[in-house]
């Protein structure tokens, strides 16, 4: 599996604090020299590190998509699918951000959803647009045992650290679907990355209302996986610009409540 794993599960309190919501609420630059040469290095490495530290034109793109999405608003969807299609974004990434939609906002979004991509991408190719196909998954998804040890595995690493809580003595059968349907048959899927699927999830949640523990819990995910808090705030902006202010806000105010707990940010 091809995935990011520089991620070693933590045991701070933090960490397990931030667990522990995730379980109870369901889941889930440069030194510019005198010398010419040594300036336009300084440059270029400068430009090099601010490039690093801003989301691609492709990761801002899967936000309104998975926030439309969320909500049920396939006007706005279609026309954040048109121009996440014309950035660059794949038929692959777009179809699998919304089959990924259906863990956080229901098979019936999800479904919808994909009938929308399937109409754009029909008009698209009528006015003559050739859209880039993307990637299949590359290895085969596990069954049985080995995928809920797969989705048990992906869930530590995503959290930092083992998922344990109340909720899932009460209710054993949410935590074996979590596991298994969530963190194995689709993070084991490898044609989206993992900082994609956070940032499709941080759409989603932050569009909903009611799911701030949620919200809250994937935005210290989507550290774990390599997203810095300045794209993190970049990500707000592009809620705020591209979706509404409500969702910013939404957004926001769990990033500064998850940042808030962490001194080092």
């Amino acid at each position: 599996m091809t995935q990011i794993n520089n991620i070693t599960p933590g045991k701070s309190n933090i960490q397990r604090r931030i667990a522990y919501v995730l379980a109870m609420s369901f889941g889930l630059i440069a030194v510019v020299c005198q010398a010419a040469p040594a300036l336009q290095e300084s440059q270029n490495m400068t430009s090099t590190s601010i490039a690093s530290e801003l989301l691609s034109v492709r990761q801002q793109a899967i936000l309104p998509i998975a926030a439309f999405a969320a909500v049920g608003d396939l006007p706005r969807l279609n026309t954040a699918l048109n121009q996440g299609l014309d950035t660059g974004l794949s038929v692959s990434d777009a179809r699998e951000v919304l089959v990924q939609l259906y863990a956080y906002a229901g098979f019936p979004r999800s479904l919808n959803a994909l009938g929308e991509l399937m109409k754009v991408l029909d008009a698209r190719k009528q006015r003559g647009i050739q859209d880039i196909p993307g990637q299949a998954p590359s290895h085969s998804i596990p069954t049985g045992e080995a995928l809920l040890i797969a989705g048990t595995a992906n869930q530590t690493k995503l959290v930092g650290s083992p998922v344990k809580g109340p909720v899932f003595y009460f209710a054993p059968a949410i935590d074996e679907y979590l596991k298994t349907h969530l963190f194995g048959d689709i993070f084991e899927r490898d044609n989206l990355d993992w900082q994609s699927r956070e940032l499709a999830t941080m759409g989603m949640l932050a569009s909903l209302q009611g799911v701030e523990p949620q919200l809250q819990a994937h935005m210290r995910i989507s550290l774990n996986v390599g997203i810095t808090a300045k794209q993190l705030r970049q990500a707000v902006q592009v809620l705020e610009d591209r979706v509404d202010a409500d969702t910013a806000m939404r957004a926001r105010n769990a990033l500064e409540h998850m940042l808030a707990a962490m001194p080092e940010h």
